[in-house]
């Protein structure tokens, strides 16, 4: 199994996860074509080496001629899903800025899709979470594991005025994580950081059993006078790392018995839409013998408020249980297969470093089987065949 580690002593930024992928061996120069093809008219990075306590690290640097924007979330998804980036890419790019619009809804008290992103909507955080996503992609690692993350104290000025460090985004995105305090009145991990750490790594902990291959750090902006201010980044082999671990859900449910099919639909649609991780009706037989559906709602705990709001004004219930769960995933992934139908995207899932379950993406199938006029199963079988080989 191939491992990817992040050691954070002195926590995670955009640019600080870029220069220690690039030290580590990514091509720079790959990073930066891939990066062109988002729609922005010019983009100029300067990367280069800078001493940390006598530790040479690579710092990433982005210079944008570009006015500030304020972006709402369906901007940004647009800007990456436009563009011509591998859907590997793009998939990666979007999930690690809906845990940002996820934070700065619940911490303003709005819908994640109604978020417009000041600094984290800037192009240069664009920049930095797409090239992360690009670079970790080009390692073809089976897993990613982290240190606990040092969060730093203080106080930031920002858009919204001044707050205390951490950001109440990055204590947001990082509800489930270990995290560490800091001596140092600065703010080490921004919620750029905090997402891509959040998104990447299936678990959080010591440096793995491996065989360490190659390793690269990244330089922070500051040279803190406390301690090297460096972000490390370890790729090897290991047998096998268990890091999956539980997930703390939300089951929202409701018993209804007159409400049109009609809305059923739509709501369901509603709900997948704001967030929520499953949706599904469960035939039910109600009061005075009418037969009615159970709703069961499954989400996560920033999502809840939103999706029981929504359930009150699309569904005609009145009243909804609610109740904490447990849920232990397999680690996932979307690979890509190439067909004689044109690229498949195939969702895989793993245990202990194998594949042991891999279904082709419906929706790509169904849109080949269209285009080229031959069954939907026959594109299926396709590619299921050229992931085997």
């Amino acid at each position: 199994m191939k491992i990817l580690y992040f050691d954070c002593p002195t926590g995670i930024s955009g640019d600080m996860c870029l220069g220690a992928l690039i030290d580590l061996g990514v091509d720079f120069n790959m990073i930066l074509g891939e990066l062109k093809k988002l729609t922005v008219d010019e983009i100029d990075i300067t990367v280069k080496k800078e001493v940390r306590h006598s530790i040479t690290g690579t710092t990433f640097r982005v210079n944008l001629k570009e006015a500030h924007h304020h972006r709402t979330f369906a901007d940004i998804v647009r800007i990456i899903n436009d563009s011509s980036l591998s859907i590997g890419v793009k998939d990666l790019s979007v999930a690690i800025f809906k845990e940002i619009a996820g934070a700065e809804g619940k911490v303003h008290g709005i819908p994640a899709e109604e978020v417009h992103f000041h600094e984290v909507g800037a192009m240069d955080s664009i920049i930095d979470i797409v090239g992360a996503a690009v670079a970790v992609k080009s390692l073809g690692v089976d897993t990613v594991v982290s240190s606990a993350i040092p969060l730093g104290s203080g106080w930031a000025d920002t858009m919204h005025g001044r707050i205390p460090i951490p950001a109440p985004a990055t204590v947001e995105i990082l509800r489930g994580v270990p995290v560490l305090s800091s001596d140092i009145p600065f703010e080490l991990t921004t919620p750029t950081g905090a997402a891509i750490i959040k998104t990447l790594a299936k678990g959080f902990g010591p440096l793995p059993d491996m065989t360490i291959e190659r390793a690269g750090y990244g330089a922070g902006k500051k040279d803190f006078k406390e301690r090297a201010n460096l972000l490390r980044v370890i790729v090897g082999e290991g047998p096998g790392v268990s890091v999956a671990r539980d997930e703390r859900l939300f089951v929202l449910e409701t018993n209804i018995d007159d409400m049109s099919p009609q809305l059923s639909g739509y709501l369901m649609d509603r709900l997948l839409e704001a967030g929520a991780l499953d949706v599904f009706f469960t035939p039910a037989q109600m009061k005075k013998n009418r037969p009615g559906v159970l709703l069961t709602v499954l989400a996560e705990e920033k999502d809840r408020q939103r999706l029981l709001d929504l359930i009150f004004v699309e569904s005609t219930s009145i009243g909804v249980r609610s109740y904490p769960v447990e849920r232990a995933c397999l680690e996932r992934k979307t690979l890509e297969a190439d067909t004689g139908y044109g690229n498949i995207r195939v969702k895989a899932s793993y245990k202990d470093g194998r594949i042991v379950n891999a279904q082709p993406e419906y929706e790509d199938c169904k849109a080949a089987a269209r285009e080229h006029g031959v069954p939907l199963k026959q594109v299926i079988d396709a590619a299921k065949t050229a992931l085997k080989q």
